[in-house]
């Protein structure tokens, strides 16, 4: 089966570069130009993953990402011209798994690609298929990989879903935020750690009553995070 890829940039160019060189490599591609078509096209087909530009007419990347994220937590990589860690940490914070800067080796691109589509089509399941696991009011099923909390579903990414069920799975184990990169997101990630921070923030904001007094995933200050039943 061929990988899905749709790409998003509105510069015609890099779209083909980037086209020519997935498709050498047996994928299906598909180009959007804009960010209200890349919405569109991701609602309407199913893609193993989407390779964003921040910088787009109508809808920019980080407003793209946000409304794909509302229906789907199909792996995004966010393309930035700006060597700006802000953008890159804003990306993050949108719900985007990985960041490459412009300009960018288009075999750098593909092997990325590639680690983030193995790891996802890979995900070993931590506990027999089927198994929900309750602590107090949040319940966390492992097979649909739904999160809810007091009977309300809470809408994670998949890297969210990621950090919290290895979390869960060890529990007052204390993970490094080096710890957490190498394990979750499982390949040489050219970012920095507070990639982890902005995943473990957006979490706590999501499953905590207070998130700065939190009763589920605790912080080890000099140390890391850990999960406490």
């Amino acid at each position: 089966m061929s990988k899905k890829v749709l790409v998003v940039d509105d510069e015609k160019l890099i779209v083909k570069g980037i086209r020519f060189s997935l498709e050498k490599d047996d994928m299906e591609v598909d180009c959007a130009y804009d960010g209200e078509e890349a919405v569109r096209m991701a609602r309407d087909k199913e893609y193993d993953i989407v390779l964003l530009d921040l910088m787009l007419p109508k809808l920019d990347g980080l407003e793209v990402c946000q409304q794909i994220r509302e229906f789907s937590d199909v792996p995004i990589v966010m393309l930035t011209a700006k060597g700006d860690d802000m953008d890159k940490i804003m990306g993050l914070e949108y719900g985007a798994d990985d960041y490459i800067t412009k300009p960018f080796n288009i075999l750098e691109v593909k092997a990325r690609l590639k680690a983030i589509m193995r790891r996802t089509a890979q995900k070993p399941a931590p506990e027999p298929k089927g198994k929900t696991v309750e602590v107090g009011d949040l319940a966390i099923d492992c097979e649909g990989r739904r999160v809810s909390i007091g009977g309300r579903e809470v809408n994670l990414t998949a890297k969210e879903f990621d950090v919290l069920e290895l979390l869960v799975f060890n529990p007052n184990k204390v993970y490094s935020r080096e710890n957490l990169l190498n394990i979750v997101w499982g390949y040489e990630y050219p970012g920095d750690v507070r990639t982890v921070d902005v995943h473990i923030r957006r979490l706590r904001e999501k499953i905590e009553a207070n998130p700065s007094e939190p009763k589920y995933v605790h912080t080890k200050w000099g140390v890391g995070y850990y999960f406490q039943h």
